[in-house]
């Protein structure tokens, strides 16, 4: 029983320049369409985590923002009793402008523990190169 090489040729007989130009530019093709597809995917993920970190600065900068108003109404009114209303303003003023400086710290350190920039695409390039250079070897 006699084993064929596609095309018709019987096993072992050497393939052709343009077969295998063919075969590498069809495996190139599959290649690249995989790593957009990854690319898009690790795109979207990253978009993702981003908006939920952006979200939640928007929101504690609402809450934040009407807390402060109706808190510091209230402080200024119970403290200007006793200290005057212009020492009891600044008092407060103070103590939510270091709240304000934390909530912007801490949403800055939850963005910033977004993994750099499609890190599974560049690293699957990085291997897809090194895979073709030593098919071609």
């Amino acid at each position: 029983m006699s084993t064929t090489a596609p095309g018709g040729r019987p096993a072992g007989e050497d393939r052709s320049l343009g077969e295998i130009v063919s075969s590498i530019t069809g495996e190139f093709s599959t290649l690249v369409r995989q790593e957009i597809a990854l690319a898009k995917a690790e795109a979207k993920q990253d978009a993702r985590t981003a908006g939920k970190g952006v979200g939640l600065l928007a929101g504690s900068g609402v809450a934040g923002h009407l807390f402060l108003v109706s808190l510091t109404a209230l402080v200024v009114i119970v403290l200007g009793g006793g200290i005057g209303y212009g020492w009891a303003a600044l008092v407060v003023t103070v103590v939510w402008a270091l709240v304000a400086a934390v909530l912007a710290l801490r949403g800055r350190a939850a963005l910033r523990r977004l993994p750099p920039p499609l890190e599974e695409t560049q690293q699957s390039v990085k291997e897809d190169v090194a895979w073709l250079k030593n098919r071609s070897s």
